[in-house]
């Protein structure tokens, strides 16, 4: 259960931070949807898979090297690891094909593609 506490805090920023960026793109800089997503995403890539593999690093030792207490922990930091890698891969892979369906185009845009 702490695992799961653990990943709440630490995985639901991403996709809310690449959606707005993709509102953002769309509604002010007049952005095509598709490209509005793209955008989003291609800007907050890094910032997702630095932030991941650091907290792999660091909860690595619990899971990976064995001591005294760390087997009351290990569970814990195995959820956190797996947890944090599948919504990295989710965040990446499928939310922008569920936003390019939720969201709605904006009428009038002024930046096209490939401008």
């Amino acid at each position: 259960m702490l695992g799961f506490l653990i990943l709440m805090g630490t995985v639901i920023n991403n996709p809310i931070l690449v959606v707005e960026r993709a509102v953002y793109l769309r509604d002010k800089e007049g952005y095509e949807l598709i490209e509005a997503i793209k955008e989003g995403l291609r800007s907050r890539v890094r910032p997702i898979t630095i932030t991941t593999l650091t907290t792999l690093c660091g909860i690595a030792p619990l899971v990976f090297i064995p001591g005294e207490g760390t087997e009351l922990y290990r569970g814990v930091g195995i959820i956190v690891m797996f947890g944090l890698i599948g919504a990295a891969l989710v965040t990446i892979l499928t939310l922008p094909a569920l936003s390019a369906l939720v969201l709605k185009p904006r009428l009038g845009n002024k930046h096209m593609a490939g401008d």
